[in-house]
């Protein structure tokens, strides 16, 4: 079993223990952290919808996020990707979210946003977090590592919730 996977799981265990479930809003990884998750046999009990939303009006078509984050702040921001989670959490109720957006390359990178930046956002009911990665390597390289990154922000999450729960 490969890292994604057993983070995938562990994910899942986590998430029945606590009788919730996720949701994701993925761009840059065009379904990845989904199809990592339900790769794992069960995970319908936790897995509640994955949003694909590549496109700038998807996200805002999907999701609800504003037109004008994208002109003010650019796809890859934590504005937008606090939207995307917010507004997958909104459609699916799930309790759980997570939303990426970022530049995978090889194009599309800025002096201000190279490529290899992303910005992940994380939901757990009404609180936000969100921070911006800078992975390196080719574009298959930078997507692996931010469903990664976003599988092991969920387990962060969820074993904050579990230890609270004593």
């Amino acid at each position: 079993m490969n890292e994604i996977t057993q983070l995938a799981a562990e994910l899942g265990r986590r998430l029945q223990v606590l009788n919730t479930h996720v949701t994701t809003a993925e761009s840059c990884t065009g379904g990845g952290i989904a199809e990592a998750i339900t790769r794992i046999p069960g995970s319908s009990a936790w897995f509640e919808a994955g949003y694909v939303t590549y496109s700038n009006r998807q996200k805002t078509q999907q999701l609800g996020v504003p037109e004008v984050l994208f002109t003010s702040v650019g796809a890859v921001s934590r504005e937008v990707v606090e939207a995307m989670v917010r507004g997958a959490q909104g459609k699916s109720r799930a309790r759980y979210a997570v939303a990426v957006s970022g530049v995978a390359g090889p194009d599309g990178g800025s002096p201000q946003k190279p490529v290899g930046t992303v910005w992940l956002a994380w939901g757990v009911g009404e609180a936000v977090t969100a921070e911006c990665r800078h992975f390196a390597g080719n574009r298959d390289e930078v997507r692996r590592q931010t469903v990664k990154a976003a599988l092991e922000g969920l387990l962060q999450h969820a074993a904050a919730e579990i230890s609270k729960q004593g």
